[in-house]
């Protein structure tokens, strides 16, 4: 490593410090990785770690074995590949938070005749758009209650149809598709709605209006939704008396590390005024770095198809590389972005309103991340597993073979996350390797959560720690199984007991724990959706099974062209050519015929 650190070039880039297993430690990035790596070091009388940098930094050093390198064209650039890779390959001593998210924004494109708010969260092309946003949560509530309040045009079908409908019968609509309104009056209502989503006062009183209407007509369920909406919007931002006259519009962010958490508050202020907020918790880390967590946290909310960017980013805490990440930011959306850490002035409040919240949501009690802290604490995971993906596969005696990754993100089913894969390996231990290893060529377009839950016992961890070592990649894993007694798996009712197998060993946990019962969850929900997916191929392929036996194929045919192509869909897309060539011609032409 020395050697290497003494032949680096001059250039901008970034560096990796691997440990003797090969294990990635750090990602680093410099605008002249001589320099900045050669800093981390003492060369005479010995080489050691530089006694100046902080403990996190030392501790890495001390494991270090290796270090490796990629030279790129500019500092911003350099910036830019540190924090993806850090996304993807999750570091030791990189700081790690789970922030990904993108979040919604109501729009309206003013180009049209009569046009409509929808959500978006990525740019619309249009030359009118108008962004309102972003909603963490309660965006939805907020877009509802203007089709609610207002008689907008409620489908984007409504026009084309060119007559009136149920819309129209129910005063929810003024029927624009048969020109009972003109644009001129349409657009008076659509300023209405413009001012309501900064003055929600105004839906949240029409809002309420109705609630008390539906509940005089008994019509309960209507009122409930409209008391939930109204809840949904007065929840959008935090109680603030904060309200700047000069029509600021700036994205506040405030990090914290506590002692058995840490958190992010984003504040939203549009126009002087906040207009919503969110948060999110990463895991207590004594390696805590503020320079990389705002970095990270910034890079990661502006990716380059967000759409809208404020000029004015103020952060709680000033940052090392605030004029490179500020920098970085004006290149990606062509428009110049200050990052500031005000100090005095009306932006103190916001600062102050933002490590407030900070505040009070490390000392508030969250339910939901109780369970997630105590399985980071009983396995000593890299970080708090707010994201899991849990694998299973399914079969029945090597027909239709299937996987499933099942996904649990921030205490709820992520069902759009959900994936699953025909597999064609004919042993357990070969789909679970072809499962992971999809999994994994995937993690450059959807990164790897927090933890992996497989279904099965030693053997599947072991295969995953070492796919995973394989691609450098630092991903907490473990595994579920029954016990087993005379080397099967024992089941006998009442009596079966699942085991957790770790990299550190064996644990088995009371019936009653808590943290089995979680795990358990993600188990059943993977077993539950690759069974589904099995026996749906299942009924598909016994139906093409079926079909071909009466078309004359028989039992030892079918298995010859099953172990020959693997799966019925790569038999249907064979040529004549190889069809013939496995089961001569007269089979390959009834497989046609059937397929045709």
């Amino acid at each position: 490593m020395q050697s290497t650190i003494k032949n680096l070039p001059i250039l901008a880039g970034v560096y990796q410090y691997f440990d003797a297993a090969g294990k990635l430690l750090y990602v680093g990035k410099a605008k002249n990785l001589k320099n900045r790596v050669k800093s981390y070091w003492r060369f005479v009388p010995d080489f050691t770690p530089n006694p100046t940098l902080s403990t996190r930094i030392i501790k890495m050093l001390h494991e270090a074995y290796s270090l490796e390198y990629i030279i790129v064209e500019t500092e911003e650039d350099a910036l830019i590949l540190e924090n993806s890779l850090i996304k993807q390959l999750k570091p030791k001593y990189n700081i790690l938070l789970r922030d990904d998210k993108t979040y919604p924004y109501i729009y309206l494109d003013e180009s049209l005749e009569y046009p409509r708010f929808e959500i978006t969260r990525k740019i619309v092309k249009g030359k009118k758009i108008t962004y309102y946003g972003p909603f963490p949560s309660g965006g939805k509530a907020l877009f509802d209650a203007l089709y609610e309040v207002y008689p907008l045009i409620q489908k984007k079908s409504c026009l084309k149809g060119g007559r009136a409908c149920l819309f129209y019968q129910i005063k929810k609509c003024l029927a624009p598709c048969e020109g009972k309104i003109s644009p001129k009056e349409y657009a008076r209502i659509i300023e209405e709605a413009k001012i309501s989503i900064h003055k929600r006062n105004r839906l949240i009183l029409a809002l309420e209006k109705k609630m008390a209407q539906f509940a005089l007509q008994e019509r309960f369920e209507e009122a409930a939704k409209m008391r939930d909406m109204v809840k949904s919007i007065a929840a959008l931002a935090p109680v603030s008396n904060v309200d700047l006259a000069n029509s600021l519009d700036a994205d506040i962010f405030a990090i914290q590390n506590g002692e058995e958490r840490g958190v992010i508050v984003k504040l939203f202020m549009r126009g002087g005024k906040i207009i919503s907020s969110s948060y999110s918790y990463f895991r207590h880390t004594h390696i805590f770095d503020a320079n990389e967590a705002y970095k990270q946290a910034l890079l990661e909310f502006y990716p380059p198809d967000v759409p809208r960017v404020c000029k004015t980013i103020l952060t709680a805490h000033t940052f090392e590389d605030s004029e490179q990440v500020a920098h970085a930011l004006s290149m990606r959306f062509d428009k110049k972005i200050k990052i500031l850490c005000p100090k005095r002035g009306p932006k103190v409040k916001l600062i102050a309103l933002a490590m407030q919240n900070c505040d009070e949501l490390l000392r508030k009690q969250d339910n939901h991340a109780i369970i997630e802290q105590k399985i980071a604490d009983l396995f000593d995971l890299n970080t708090i597993p707010y994201r899991i993906e849990t694998f299973d596969n399914s079969h029945m005696m090597g027909t239709a073979v299937v996987g499933g990754m099942v996904v649990w993100n921030e205490n709820h089913w992520d069902k759009k996350a959900y994936r699953r894969y025909e597999l064609h390996e004919r042993d357990e231990y070969g789909q679970m390797r072809e499962l992971l290893s999809r999994r994994i060529a995937d993690f450059a377009k959807n990164p790897p959560p927090d933890l992996w839950i497989l279904d099965g016992g030693q053997a599947n961890l072991n295969l995953a720690i070492q796919l995973l070592k394989q691609t450098k990649i630092n991903l907490d894993v473990i595994a579920i199984a029954k016990e087993k007694l005379d080397a099967k798996a024992h089941r006998a009712k009442g009596a079966a007991k699942d085991l957790i197998y770790t990299p550190q060993g064996v644990i088995e946990l009371q019936s009653s724990d808590k943290r089995l019962h979680w795990i358990q969850r993600q188990r059943d929900e993977a077993h539950r959706y690759a069974a589904a997916y099995h026996q749906n191929k299942k009924r598909k392929e016994d139906v093409q099974i079926s079909l071909l036996n009466q078309k004359g194929v028989g039992k030892a045919t079918l298995k010859k062209l099953i172990d020959y192509f693997g799966t019925f869909e790569a038999i249907q897309n064979a040529s004549l050519e190889e069809l013939e060539n496995v089961a001569g011609k007269n089979i390959a032409l009834i497989i046609r015929n059937c397929n045709s």
